[in-house]
């Protein structure tokens, strides 16, 4: 008996599976904002997506390997690394829309704002993309802007604006330190500046830079000024309190103590650097760092709303969005606390073997990193090797005056909050062993 005919689909179903093909269906521009116009009935799409592949949830265990003590990547969480094995969805699926959507409201959270002028980004790339961010679309050609300098990035900042065409001042301090509030109040008293930049912390020397008295300086001497941070080195593991600070940015990126692989350029924007934005004279200068593409994809995803104008990430959403879910289990101040506990442990731990710190003054020191000085006939170069040997990594000299002479130990993320790895503990003994091993002894 031949089977009775299936009835044609409906139309607004076959509208739906040909939508890529569809010419009133303009993808790939900055102007296709919405992907399913309102002539599609999106309750077609499942809520949620699942693909069963087994009857029980397999458990991430990572394979042995030296312990990453770098100032970023730092080690991962299983359940982080579990989630970048997601299987393949569409970027405009319903299931990845409400989980983007979600690591958008859970980054507020972590910054510390309920403004709903704020802007959050999320973008596929590294955290220089967020110099580009700044410079692309806050800064116009000519304009002027005041660079604290700390080191390696805030130089790298600097040499971001310039290629963008800003007028840049550098405010530079001798190494390990810091500009302090009356060299910068004087530079803003002597000329009017777009912007100024502030590395919260300067990977190259461990430079903790002050926040909130800054910023309240700057509203103070230059109220039009913006406030943007770098951030990458000091996002979840340094208090940043965007709101009650009077930011206006914060750039930072994903593999350092947000602890979920490299690939995620994460910034956010106050109402006021996005009005900023909206009233410039001139097109922003890049194309996909550009905020007038990105802007309303950010809303609409926050809205749970497919957008589409450059496909991101989903494997690496879904880590950021597992990352976030953990860190605000408990309250952010908790996680800050328990980054300065390990990094006091860690320099008096330092300090125990006589060496010397590159940020010398404790006040300017940062609470995911530590940059230390060498002792005498001590090479960097021999030394790493010993330490990976030993089951943990360190990072070599990255700034330009002292390359040599120093080396970087990062502690960030689970290794400091999970104390039952004991990375800590461990990269210790192995700094302690191996500068004995090149024949140092400590006082």
């Amino acid at each position: 008996m031949t089977p009775p005919k299936t009835p044609d689909a409906p139309p607004a179903r076959l509208s739906l599976i040909s939508r890529h093909l569809g010419p009133v269906y303009p993808i790939n521009t900055p102007y296709a904002v919405e992907r399913l116009p309102n002539t599609v009935d999106i309750s077609l799409l499942p809520r949620i997506q699942v693909r069963q592949l087994t009857t029980t949830t397999p458990k991430m265990s990572q394979p042995a390997h030296p312990t990453l003590l770098i100032p970023g990547p730092i080690e991962f969480d299983d359940a982080v690394l579990q989630s970048m094995s997601h299987f393949s969805e569409s970027h405009v699926s319903a299931g990845f829309v409400a989980t983007f959507g979600e690591t958008l409201s859970m980054l507020r959270k972590l910054f510390q704002t309920t403004d709903p002028a704020v802007q959050p980004f999320v973008l596929s790339g590294s955290g220089t993309l967020g110099w580009d961010l700044v410079a692309a679309n806050l800064i116009e050609a000519g304009e002027d802007v005041l660079v604290l300098g700390t080191g390696y990035f805030s130089d790298g900042f600097a040499d971001c604006l310039r290629v963008y065409g800003a007028n840049v001042t550098e405010l530079k301090a001798p190494v390990g330190t810091k500009p302090t509030l009356p060299e910068i109040e004087k530079a803003l008293s002597e000329k009017k500046y777009k912007a100024i930049t502030v590395t919260h912390v300067d990977t190259s020397t461990g430079v903790l830079s002050e926040l909130k008295n800054l910023s309240a300086l700057v509203h103070k001497v230059s109220p039009d000024t913006l406030i943007i941070v770098d951030g990458v080195c000091s996002v979840a593991c340094e208090e940043i309190d965007f709101d009650a600070w009077g930011l206006d940015g914060v750039v930072t990126a994903s593999q350092k103590a947000i602890g979920c692989p490299a690939g995620l350029s994460i910034s956010m924007f106050s109402g006021r650097a996005m009005k900023a934005f909206e009233n410039r004279k001139t097109p922003p200068s890049a194309y996909f760092a550009s905020m007038k593409n990105w802007t309303p994809i950010m809303k609409n995803y926050e809205a749970k709303k497919p957008s589409y104008f450059a496909t991101p990430s989903p494997q690496l959403v879904h880590a950021l969005h597992t990352a976030l879910s953990q860190i605000l289990a408990k309250p952010v101040t908790e996680r800050f606390a328990g980054h300065k506990a390990a990094s006091d442990k860690i320099k008096a731990a330092i300090g125990a073997l006589g060496l010397k710190q590159v940020a010398a003054n404790p006040d300017e020191q940062a609470h995911g990193m530590t940059a230390i000085y060498l002792p005498e006939g001590v090479k960097g170069a021999e030394l790493l090797p010993i330490l990976a040997k030993k089951g943990v990594v360190f990072a070599g000299g990255i700034h330009k005056e002292i390359v040599t002479k120093y080396i970087r130990f990062g502690h960030m993320g689970v290794s400091v909050l999970d104390p039952t790895r004991g990375d800590i503990e461990r990269a210790v003994k192995a700094l302690e062993e191996g500068l004995a091993e090149l024949g140092y002894t400590k006082p």
